[in-house]
């Protein structure tokens, strides 16, 4: 596992894998970015309060506010939002993987842009729900809260990004038979993907860094090669 992430570390530098990693991270930063703006642009210019009156400087304060609840939030969000856009791009990072370490492979089956966008669509809203719905237990777990973090999403990353590499060579179902029969070993490669994702600017590389990684652990469990009917 930790090989099979090497591997994928030592082809960053692909023109493939950067091309994806720059549309990826600006992407991103433009998404979060335009979501602060339009937030601070509906706060009012001054609040009027009982006894007080009207107060001008409440609105630069919420306005701050704003800004350092997005940078927080952006630990958590950068994950669902770095793998949307990265979704868009995964055949990609998958044929660079498959040209250098598997040249023999035959050339792998398209997913419909449509199917891919479900599906990054998809996995984007459910990161999103399951995220917010944890964020419960991260506020009460104090010291254990990156432990339930890595956890949580090393479910659903390992999960989804395996289920996304699979389905190109074993069809939908094929995905899903091979998943069930490496679940811990899936699962534990999400979870060691989460951990950097909780590091700011360092997590706009992991989507691009797990796809890889998730192409070289597909490979190494997949023993026929012939999808599953």
């Amino acid at each position: 596992m930790f090989d099979d992430f090497a591997k994928a570390l030592g082809q960053i530098g692909d023109p493939k894998f950067r091309s994806v990693l720059l549309r990826g991270i600006g992407l991103t930063v433009l998404l979060l970015a335009g979501v602060t703006t339009g937030v601070q642009f509906l706060l009012p210019e001054s609040v009027s309060l009982p006894w007080f009156g009207e107060i001008g400087w409440l609105s630069t304060l919420l306005s701050g506010f704003v800004l350092v609840a997005m940078i927080g939030l952006s630990v958590i969000l950068m994950v669902p939002v770095a793998s949307l856009f990265t979704g868009f791009f995964l055949d990609q990072v998958m044929d660079a993987v498959e040209a250098k370490h598997f040249p023999a492979l035959e050339p792998a089956s398209s997913v419909s842009f449509t199917e891919t966008l479900m599906d990054a669509l998809g996995f984007f809203g459910l990161l999103v729900v399951v995220n917010l719905l944890a964020l419960v237990i991260y506020l009460l777990s104090t010291l254990a809260a990156p432990l339930v973090f890595w956890a949580v999403n090393g479910v659903m990353l390992g999960r989804e990004y395996f289920q996304m590499v699979a389905m190109r060579r074993l069809g939908r179902a094929g995905a899903k038979q091979l998943r069930a029969r490496h679940r811990g070993q899936i699962w534990l490669a999400g979870a060691l993907m989460a951990i950097p994702l909780t590091v700011p600017i360092v997590n706009l590389v992991i989507p691009v860094l797990g796809v890889a990684t998730f192409t070289h652990l597909f490979h190494r469990v997949n023993k026929t090669g012939k999808p599953v009917l």
